[in-house]
């Protein structure tokens, strides 16, 4: 038999960019624990519909923690407290029946407020574009076994690849640093052969961008690894920082 719960939700609404947004409380009934958090939302939603009134705006698309259109602070936390999740990967089980729950979003001066619990994160595209790619010549597809790799420098490329871009590492840190998220990035590419002709360019201009941006310089918090879902490590950020320094003294002796 599914069990269901009782819950309230103090969810932050805000109509449009420019006027002041505040907390609204609403109560929600007959919640099976067996829905995701967004699924939820969408009862509450459907209720708010039937009834006139304007529904919680929130991010969302794949459902399946792929990706990272969902993003949204649960109780104080990133995707909410349970460890490697997406906000859609989040089930009501693991709420209390009587639950009072916390609904914001992400908070960063590089994520502006579009609307309720949408944010605009259009900087972690912005700094893509400064770098977050390798050049190649057009022409067939090369030969996936053309240049051997070392087995374990695949494994790390391949979890720094696993960022899905949601941002939760901003919302996460106190600095609102992008840190991690460009770690990632960069990490991918610089681990592998094909990404070491443009590494330095790439290294200056990923992280300078970030900087124009508006995002927090990073102090080692390690919030941003303890809330992301896919669990990227902050060894990440050393590669980073020593990409970045290697890349300056490159672009001081040319």
């Amino acid at each position: 038999m599914t069990k269901t719960i009782d819950i309230t939700l103090r969810v932050w609404r805000q109509n449009r960019p420019d006027v002041k947004g505040g907390f609204e409380i609403y109560h929600a009934a007959n919640i099976s624990t067996d829905m995701s958090f967004l699924e939820m939302i969408d009862v509450v939603n459907e209720q708010f519909t039937l009834d006139g009134k304007d529904p919680i705006a929130f991010d969302h698309d794949c459902r399946e923690g792929i990706c990272g259109m969902c993003g949204i602070v649960v109780n104080g936390r990133a995707h909410g407290a349970e460890k490697g999740t997406t906000l859609c990967q989040l089930h009501m089980r693991h709420f209390s029946n009587g639950d009072t729950i916390v609904v914001e979003p992400w908070r960063s001066r590089a994520f502006p407020i579009i609307k309720d619990l949408v944010v605009d994160r259009s900087a972690l595209d912005t700094i893509i574009q400064a770098g977050g790619y390798i050049s190649v010549n057009t022409g067939g597809a090369a030969d996936a076994n053309a240049i051997p790799i070392p087995e374990e420098i695949v494994e790390k490329a391949m979890d720094a690849a696993a960022c899905i871009g949601c941002g939760a590492c901003v919302a996460a840190c106190p600095n609102a640093s992008a840190m991690l998220f460009t770690a990632a990035k960069i990490s991918q590419l610089a681990l592998l052969p094909q990404g070491r002709p443009e590494a330095a360019e790439r290294a200056l201009g990923m992280v300078r961008k970030m900087e124009e941006l508006y995002f927090g310089n990073c102090t080692n918090e390690r919030e941003c690894e303890a809330e992301c879902p896919k669990e990227i490590s902050i060894a990440n950020i050393a590669r980073l920082n020593r990409e970045f320094i290697k890349a300056g003294l490159i672009s001081t002796v040319m």
